[in-house]
């Protein structure tokens, strides 16, 4: 076997056995499997459903507790009970009564019941406060989603551009293939030197080589989107390489409402809303606090026998049931050494810091809007551009290449125009998911990356 088809099969079986049972994982499920299955987003939620749970009914202090107790007792005394100095009515000493083994037992359960009937309504106003704290994390979720997405893309796109890639050097391997075909007859026909086998044989070694690193490349960034999915690292898959780019004027409308849906100013106004709770809920320290109780109970005691005067031994049993009571308080703290005051002022602060805080935010996500569509528009322009450059060597290269057959110029003028193309075409690559991403990151500052058909 020559050393051009050894090259041949080294580099193109292995692609043909792995790629040959691949999938094609297009955007949509993409999406969805890191939805269903990343570690990231799958920790958001759980944090988005405990702040769920805190801002319940059940949370919120509106609602009566009940406890419930009970006791037992139990005794077991032996006594002697002494008479000196006493006699009976014959004149004989009174004799001393023993009681061995005594046995008392006591019983009692009840319920009790409270309820605050007024808190100078600082637990509604913590209550509203939780349902923000519930809205808070639901736009942190939502901001690890984007990130996440944004994640998902950068790799996704890498794959799609190392997957063009490696088909343009494919290409330009075979082309590399094909003159070592055509040195080798020129040679045995005379028309040329073995300098121009030796020259395309190291072409094509070269070649080899650069689809070998892409190859391996490609093997990674799969991996790292395996990740991303939570899914076997081992999963062989294609990408979709077609990009659709989303028409201008729609993103300018974006853009016009941004401060509205921006997930970082979002968080910021949720901020503001609960220290603004947070301020009426230190004020209700101000007023007092009424509250209900009600108690339901049962006692029930049974006494050890005693010794009485008239020298008898009696068990005595004693049972309450249905005892119940209701009562009513009102506590107002009139002076508590300031901390309430200290409390209001702190959380006016706060509350103040926050809006400071969200006019900045509002100010960075312009300029980060601003910067971000002169950086679209401008790699979209090189896209463009390089595109036409792709064309222009493309025509350049068929040329070349009817020269080259002609004999009119040599293999390494040839090696150049292919060359030349080949970088034409991997800059596209790179220009156009470059582009795409910078597309994504745009509609993420606008908060309509979720919004939009991919």
């Amino acid at each position: 076997m020559s050393k051009v088809r050894f090259i041949t099969l080294l580099i193109f079986l292995p692609v043909c056995s792995i790629f040959a049972q691949e999938k094609t994982l297009s955007k949509e499920e993409a999406v969805a499997k890191a939805l269903e299955n990343n570690f990231g987003i799958e920790i958001a939620k759980g944090q988005v459903d405990i702040a769920e749970n805190n801002a319940s009914v059940l949370n919120s202090g509106y609602l009566p507790t009940l406890t419930g107790t009970a006791a037992a007792t139990y005794n077991n005394n032996n006594t002697t009970t002494e008479f000196p100095g006493q006699f009976n009515d014959d004149g004989s000493a009174r004799d001393d009564i023993s009681i061995d083994g005594a046995e008392s037992q006591r019983y009692s359960a009840a319920l009790n019941l409270n309820y605050t009937l007024f808190d100078g309504l600082g637990r509604y106003y913590n209550y509203k406060r939780l349902k923000e704290q519930y809205q808070l994390s639901t736009l942190q979720a939502r901001e690890t989603i984007e990130n996440t997405m944004i994640q998902m893309f950068t790799v996704y796109f890498e794959i799609a551009r190392l997957t063009e890639n490696r088909n343009v050097q494919k290409q330009a391997l075979e082309i590399s293939r094909d003159r070592i075909t055509r040195s080798e007859y020129s040679f045995e026909y005379g028309q040329n030197t073995k300098l121009d086998i030796l020259n395309a044989q190291v072409d094509m070694t070269n070649d080899s080589i650069a689809l070998l690193n892409t190859e391996q490349q490609l093997a990674n960034a799969k991996r790292d989107l395996n990740v991303v999915l939570n899914q076997d690292l081992s999963s062989q898959y294609m990408v979709d390489t077609t990009v659709v780019f989303i028409p201008k004027f729609q993103i300018v409308e974006f853009m016009d409402q941004a401060i509205a849906n921006n997930v970082a100013v979002l968080q910021t106004e949720t901020n503001l809303n609960i220290n603004a709770y947070d301020i009426k809920v230190n004020k209700s320290g101000y007023l007092p606090t009424i509250g209900l109780t009600g108690s339901y109970g049962w006692n029930r005691n049974q006494n050890a026998p005693s010794a009485f005067l008239t020298g008898a031994v009696f068990p005595g049993t004693n049972s309450n049931v249905g005892n119940y009571a209701l009562g009513a308080s009102l506590t107002w703290n009139l002076f508590d050494g300031g901390s309430t005051t200290v409390s209001v002022k702190n959380a006016k602060i706060a509350y103040a810091n926050q809006e400071l805080l969200r006019k900045q935010v509002e100010l960075e996500v312009n300029r980060d809007m601003q910067n971000a569509m002169a950086l679209y528009e401008n790699l979209l322009k090189i896209y463009q551009i390089q595109e036409q450059n792709v064309f222009t060597n493309e025509n350049n290269f068929e040329r070349s290449k009817e020269q080259f057959q002609l004999g009119s110029i040599t293999s390494i003028e040839f090696r150049q125009a292919q060359i030349n193309l080949l970088n034409a075409q991997t800059n596209k690559n790179l220009a156009k998911y470059d582009a795409k991403l910078a597309e994504l990151q745009l509609l993420q500052l606008t908060g309509q990356l979720l919004n939009i058909e991919l």
